[in-house]
């Protein structure tokens, strides 16, 4: 089992929201009026560890480890949240989220596939590591560039917990785990062809609620994140490239095989689906997957 040992590792590292963030060295005169609106605007977002944590436990009943492993990656979220209400409660009461804000992003997902599922988050966290990397040169009070600096490198360490689980699922599922994360990974390294900021926020996971199905579209203001990225942390080519390069050098780990670009990451996509298509004909002695 993986959860013993990523408890302790975890464990070791983490930060007190009382003595390891520096409040008092808050400077009211470095705040802006739109740096603090994106404050709370991620402070809800991070809420959405909630549901997600519901989807996480429901979809994996049969596997304890990885279910045991969400208390620590949920408490970890949760306090992400908290820790931006609580630079709020203290600077910007105003701006502190309601609960009924708060309460508007714990909706059900639809169900999916787990290995798939486990691949968007690990990239997930590979992207919130880089854009609160980002957030926090854009910021410029003291404080809350500590807290972003801080949670992005949580956000860094949660993708390390979910590349252990990665690997597992290679080593007990074979080419469906590789299948599985191929074709997850040529999505999320792919947002440079896209319109929308290609992270599990900012994606549709119920089909009854659409298009209010998205944890962004039932934020207080739902345009808040391209302009967030666009406009004021300045998420761009650069800083998109970067975490392009790290979801492929993780792949390449992953699958003992470099790949140098998306396209060559969705080639092997192709070829794993084609081998095991090959295989349920096989198996079946009719027709198996055909390769998309």
């Amino acid at each position: 089992m993986l959860y013993p040992e990523l408890f302790k590792q975890l464990e070791s590292v983490r930060w007190n929201m009382d003595s390891d963030i520096a409040w008092s060295r808050f400077d009211a005169s470095l705040l802006s009026e739109e740096q603090a609106q994106t404050v709370k605007m991620n402070a809800i977002t991070e809420w959405a560890a909630l549901p997600a944590t519901e989807m996480f436990l429901r979809d994996n009943r049969d596997d304890s480890d990885f279910s045991a492993f969400m208390s620590v990656w949920f408490f970890e979220e949760q306090k992400h949240s908290l820790v931006l209400m609580e630079y709020l409660r203290r600077f910007r009461p105003d701006l502190v989220p309601t609960e009924e804000e708060l309460h508007q992003v714990r909706f059900e997902f639809d169900p999916a596939p787990a290995l798939e599922t486990l691949m968007l988050h690990f990239c997930g966290e590979v992207r919130l590591n880089h854009w609160y990397r980002r957030a926090a040169e854009w910021h410029t009070e003291p404080v809350i560039k500590q807290i972003y600096e801080t949670l992005a490198k949580d956000e860094a360490r949660h993708g390390g917990a979910y590349l252990r689980y990665m690997k597992r699922a290679l080593n007990k599922f074979g080419d469906e785990a590789r299948a599985a994360f191929a074709k997850v990974g040529v999505l999320m390294a792919s947002a440079r062809r896209t319109a929308q900021a290609l992270h599990p926020t900012n994606l549709h996971v119920n089909e009854k609620l659409f298009p209010r199905d998205t944890i962004q579209s039932r934020l207080p203001d739902p345009a808040w994140l391209e302009h967030w990225l666009d406009k004021q942390i300045q998420f761009d080519t650069v800083w998109e490239n970067k975490v392009v390069e790290r979801i492929l050098h993780n792949m390449s780990l992953l699958m003992e095989r470099s790949f140098a670009s998306v396209q060559e990451l969705n080639r092997f996509r192709k070829e794993v689906t084609t081998k095991l298509a090959a295989a349920a004909t096989a198996a079946t002695g009719g027709p198996g997957i055909q390769p998309a």
